[in-house]
């Protein structure tokens, strides 16, 4: 019995003995720092670490490589260059350009999202202008860059500027009749041409020069009877014989004989085998289809006779273009042998459908051809301003960023802070501008050099963001959600009993 007291009480002191040293021990390491972190802290596995900063706790939501801010890792360790990960915080991730109070950017009016206006107001149509919000137009995550980062990036800013949408369109064209100045000559009685005067092609003519004698039955016939008539008149002038005078001059006007030659048939007294046949209008013979003693049948088409001291010039421009021209609009033109001269023109027509191969629009354009310059089928360089009567917003052609179907630009916000905005543009303009047709206010500062460095940074973000929110999203429990098909948990331990 006293044996077996003695084997408790040697045990029980030996306990005693462990106890008190392993707590001497676990204090000594404790001081030392020789514990791990996780055992001093007492982190749990996969719980997210916390860092205190002063009385805020931090919170590390990823680690990352120090040279390769797209190398990510959940736990801390070496990156693939075998340097130390950083941490990246919560706090330094968070969207600190979200505010509760919604920021105007412009009114537009409610029928036309193109109509601006920088303050509320009635549209053109009378109603009341709508206000845009700019987190309507965010087209990405704000982002914020150091000022010395911002500075070796090589940001350059402009101004989206109001003012007058200079626009030229440059195009070609050629030159042609004007028709409203060309007619044709043609014979009214078949007829044997027994002289041509006009015997060549390009031959200027002016109104009333003979062009050929023709003989003809039925001008013969036509002679005879008016010497007849006017023989009796003479005799006897009364009313009738003045009336059938009259008649029988009217039948060889009708036949294009000139009052000169129905005066030298009167002087002569005699018919004439062959009637002078003279031009009706004041031109260049753009063709000549009679040859001298050829037989000219009635309706026959003879010459064609064009005025060349006006032309046209058809040119072609883009469909897009068409609501930027309009009727009696200047033009300039210049010609290929002698490009310091520039000729004014204006828009005389523009034609109500398109070309079918190359899908274009042609234009009319009338200039004043004085000295002969502009001949036809001539190739021109035609040039039009359509900016004289348009005023519109308009940035810097590259400071537009083109993703898949939108465009994006990124607008200044001061203290190293961006924006990105989607817009709408409309035509390109000169000295490499573009019209803004919405997404911008005027007075706005756009990045035009170093956004797309701004904008692979604010895709990187808006990356980072949607993991951390698919991380801090609670885990859903498979048997929560197959309790919920069901209307209550009870209900569904009452059916398996």
């Amino acid at each position: 019995m006293k044996q077996k007291s003695n084997r408790k009480l040697i045990i029980l002191t030996v306990i005693i003995t462990a106890v008190i040293s392993g707590a001497a021990f676990f204090a000594l390491f404790n001081l030392t720092g020789i514990l791990p972190n996780s055992a001093r802290h007492g982190d749990v596995v996969g719980q997210p670490e916390t860092e205190k900063t002063g009385s805020k706790e931090r919170k590390i939501i990823y680690w990352q490589a120090p040279m390769n801010p797209t190398e990510i890792y959940d736990n801390p360790g070496k990156s693939k260059m075998g340097m130390d990960l950083v941490p990246v915080y919560e706090d330094d991730v968070a969207d600190d350009s979200k505010s509760k109070d919604r920021k105007i950017v412009y009114w537009k009016a409610p029928m036309n999202p193109t109509e601006i206006y920088e303050q509320p107001g009635k549209s053109k149509m009378g109603m009341d202008l709508v206000p845009v919000y700019e987190d309507e137009l965010v087209g990405g995550v704000d982002i914020k860059i150091d000022p010395v980062v911002e500075q070796n990036m090589g940001l350059k800013i402009e101004t989206a500027r109001k003012g007058p949408l200079h626009h030229a369109i440059k195009t070609y064209g050629h030159i042609t009749f004007d028709e409203t100045r060309t007619g044709i000559v043609s014979q009214k009685t078949g007829g044997w041409i027994e002289k041509l005067y006009a015997d060549y092609t390009g031959l200027f003519v002016k109104k009333g020069q003979p062009l050929y004698e023709i003989y003809s039955p039925s001008l013969l016939a036509s002679q005879e009877e008016y010497l007849s008539a006017f023989k009796n008149y003479q005799k006897n002038k009364t009313s009738l014989n003045m009336e059938i005078l009259s008649s029988a001059r009217k039948r060889l006007g009708y036949f294009d004989i000139a009052d000169m030659e129905i005066a030298a048939i009167e002087k002569s007294g005699e018919v004439k085998k062959s009637l002078v046949v003279r031009s009706p209008y004041t031109g260049v013979i753009t063709q000549k289809n009679i040859i001298e003693g050829a037989f000219a049948k009635p309706g026959e088409s003879l010459f064609i006779i064009s005025d060349l001291s006006f032309v046209w010039v058809e040119a072609h421009i883009f469909e897009y273009e068409q609501n930027l021209v309009f009727k009696d609009q200047e033009v300039e033109m210049t010609l290929s042998y002698d490009p310091e001269k520039t000729y004014t023109g204006k828009i005389s027509y523009i034609f109500p459908y398109l070309q079918k191969k190359t899908r274009d629009v042609i234009i009319r354009i009338a200039f004043e051809n004085k000295n002969s310059d502009l001949k036809p089928d001539m190739f021109v360089k035609i040039n039009i301003n359509t900016g004289q009567l348009r005023e519109g917003i308009s940035i810097p052609s590259e400071a537009v960023v083109y993703s898949g179907e939108e465009k994006i630009v990124f607008v200044a916000k001061g203290k190293g802070k961006y924006t990105p905005r989607r817009i709408q543009t409309g035509v390109y303009l000169d000295n490499g501008r573009v019209e803004v047709l919405s997404g911008l206010a005027r007075e706005d500062q756009v990045v035009v050099s170093g956004q797309f460095l701004l904008d692979s940074e604010s895709k990187l973000k808006e990356a980072i963001q949607k993991m951390i929110e698919s991380k801090s999203a609670p885990a859903k429990d498979d048997k929560d959600d197959f309790f919920n098909d069901m209307e209550t948990k009870d209900d569904f331990f009452k059916d398996m009993k």
